[in-house]
């Protein structure tokens, strides 16, 4: 991270910012020490126990959410949806450049999400 302007730092920010909306956290949380970081922090949940770090907001428990004794299971494509909502925020904001997706592949990606949920009838 450097004070140039760049389309990497562009991508960059809007992982960051896709993470933020997903978790409810914020880079500047008072957890994040020690090396420990917004993506970190994702990366480690990612994508088996993305429960444990979501936004509870995001996800209406009376539609999205089934009970399993004590666990809560998401709803298949709710948790497909955000799977591939937090691989792209993950993706975007990777430390290295180099390392980070095209905007083009992302607004694939995100067109894709958007195909998949109005097919199967959850963005009405």
């Amino acid at each position: 991270m450097g004070s140039e302007v760049s389309t990497c730092g562009d991508i960059y920010s809007f992982g960051i910012l896709m993470l933020e909306m997903l978790t409810g956290r914020r880079p500047t949380d008072e957890v994040f020490k020690d090396g420990q970081n917004l993506h970190n922090f994702v990366a480690i949940s990612f994508p088996d126990n993305l429960g444990n770090i979501c936004d509870p907001h995001l996800v209406s428990r009376d539609a999205e959410v089934a009970e399993d004794g004590n666990n809560e299971i998401l709803i298949p494509t709710t948790k497909e949806c955000l799977v591939s909502l937090f691989r792209i925020g993950l993706i975007c904001s990777m430390e290295s450049p180099k390392e980070r997706t095209n905007i083009a592949d992302v607004t694939g990606e995100l067109s894709k999400i958007k195909e998949g949920l109005f097919l199967t009838g959850e963005m009405n």
